[in-house]
């Protein structure tokens, strides 16, 4: 009898061991490609190393770094971009989504159109871009046929309006990936909803606020944490428009790791400013994650 009882389960863990053991191979080779680089990178971060030789010097690099005015510009120029980018992405987004919704003859079409400039490579739009923005580029041209001179800046080499571009285009790259999350959970609120609310006389916004708003905080928090990664890690569009230019007027972390390590050389010094921008990005995400999950419970 006990052989019986015990046979059984017996068998039954060693099949809850299976999916592990196929799961074995992703997991060693995530590990081996990714984490693995990743921490044996972030050991140089606290040497001096140079491409040749690399002596442990613990975190001088880090003390040099929160002594470099350069690189306090950066880290302001990169919350300025993350944070503007979540918030008009998000907005224009969920705008999008709402519009979309409905059914019209060529919204699948719009869909698409919208979502395209995610897919593009960010690094060649933002070559695209930048001959937008020149003074003798389109932009300036269609001003100034529309009788707008006035309006007709050097808007990539003005250090006031630099770091502005640069967000216009982040904006139109990321939006439609916002406007595909919102979309999604759009279409998990029920129609019966929305016509129950209608019944009671509710106006639009008091459903919007009622009823969409906190069905949608789920797809608020994917689309948001998405979208400050995207914008604490803004790279390709500042390398190719203005490679951080003018006068460091749009410098990122990012920026200044790329610099630092591959123009200077000093790899140890960027592998510092690489570690101190990942732990950035998992500290906000992390903390803009749960600040959301519990505005979740509250709507």
């Amino acid at each position: 009898m006990v052989d019986q009882v015990s046979g059984p389960r017996g068998r039954g863990r060693s099949l809850n061991k299976v999916p592990w053991l196929i799961a074995l191979p992703a997991v060693a080779a995530l590990i081996g490609l990714r984490f693995l680089p990743s921490i044996v990178g972030g050991t140089f971060a606290f040497t001096d190393w140079n491409g040749a030789d690399a002596n442990w010097i613990g975190f001088d690099n880090f003390f040099a770094i929160f002594r470099d005015p350069t690189t306090s510009n950066a880290l302001v120029h990169t919350f300025q971009l993350a944070g503007l980018l979540v918030v008009i992405c998000n907005v224009l987004g969920l705008m999008l989504a709402m519009s979309l919704r409905t059914a019209f003859k060529t919204r699948n079409l719009m869909r698409a159109m919208f979502f395209l400039p995610f897919a593009l490579s960010h690094l060649a739009t933002g070559y695209i871009w930048q001959y937008i923005f020149q003074y003798s580029g389109p932009l300036n041209r269609i001003l100034g046929a529309a009788g707008l001179e006035s309006w007709q800046l050097v808007w990539l080499a003005d250090p006031n309006w630099a770091i502005y571009t640069i967000l216009v285009v982040l904006v139109w790259q990321y939006t439609g990936l916002t406007m595909v999350i919102y979309l999604a959970g759009l279409e998990g609120i029920p129609d019966e909803l929305h016509d129950a609310v209608a019944m009671d006389g509710a106006s639009p916004w008091l459903k919007f606020r009622k009823v969409t708003l906190p069905l949608l905080a789920p797809a608020i928090t994917v689309s948001a944490t998405l979208t400050l990664i995207y914008g604490l890690g803004a790279f390709d569009q500042v390398l190719s428009m203005t490679g951080g230019g003018p006068v460091n007027a749009t410098e990122t972390l990012a920026t200044q790791v790329w610099q630092n390590t591959f123009v200077y050389g000093r790899f140890g010094y960027g592998s510092a400013l690489a570690l101190i921008l990942t732990g950035l990005v998992a500290i906000l995400s992390i903390a803009q994650v749960s600040l959301l999950r519990y505005q979740e419970t509250r709507l």
